[in-house]
């Protein structure tokens, strides 16, 4: 994509998705970070129906580290993978408390220590935290920046390269939340929408459909 067209890119996706936020529902830091560890391989709309109840039976990181398991396993059951994801709220939680003071560590060789914390994760709560620009890479942002040809990598670390090499870093969470949007409205997995894209003229995938 050449910058011109880049340049269109962006304003066609200021126009469609103005002001561009996590569409899970959070409060401060603690309550991001649960939130995104839960909605690994899971819908954002799946953790919000479980999170409230979550929320208000362990509200930060030392009642969360003090809980049973079956308690938090009961609770996030309908989320994808619970069992796993219990464990690690729970020995994150612990961590926290015990090595950063109760405070969430903000860099990411710490942060990514955390059970359950890898890159996408980091980089979504530091960037949500406004700790740095970054540019956390899901399976949206993966699928539509490779059929906008905006990147070509085979990996998410990739892809995630490519893209910070093509656009400002003040534009990195903006991007990030932009491609999943598109990801999940238009250009879906399985039947992208191509007809009904604003960027069909942009991207070279929809004269192949």
């Amino acid at each position: 994509m050449t910058p011109i067209e880049k340049a269109k890119l962006l304003e066609i996706f200021k126009d469609l998705y103005p002001n561009p936020r996590s569409e899970l529902n959070f409060e401060g830091g603690f309550q991001l970070l649960i939130c995104v560890v839960l909605s690994a391989q899971c819908t954002d709309k799946k953790v919000n129906q479980v999170t409230p109840t979550l929320f208000e039976a362990f509200g930060s990181f030392p009642e969360l580290a003090g809980a049973k398991l079956s308690q938090v396993e009961k609770i996030i059951r309908p989320i994808n993978y619970y069992r796993t994801k219990a464990r690690n709220l729970i020995a994150l939680s612990k961590k926290v408390v015990g090595e950063f003071e109760g405070k969430i560590p903000l860099n990411f060789e710490q942060i990514t220590s955390l059970p359950g914390v890898g890159r996408k994760t980091a980089s979504v709560v530091l960037g949500e935290m406004g700790v740095e620009h970054t540019l956390a890479v899901d399976t949206h942002v993966f699928r539509v920046s490779q059929r906008l040809g905006l990147a070509s990598g085979k990996t998410p670390d990739q892809i995630e390269q490519q893209l910070r090499k093509s656009f400002k870093p003040e534009l990195w969470r903006e991007l990030h939340h932009w491609l999943i949007f598109h990801g999940r409205r238009v250009c879906k997995a399985q039947r992208p929408l191509c007809s009904e894209c604003k960027l069909a003229s942009l991207c070279p995938s929809s004269k192949l459909t």
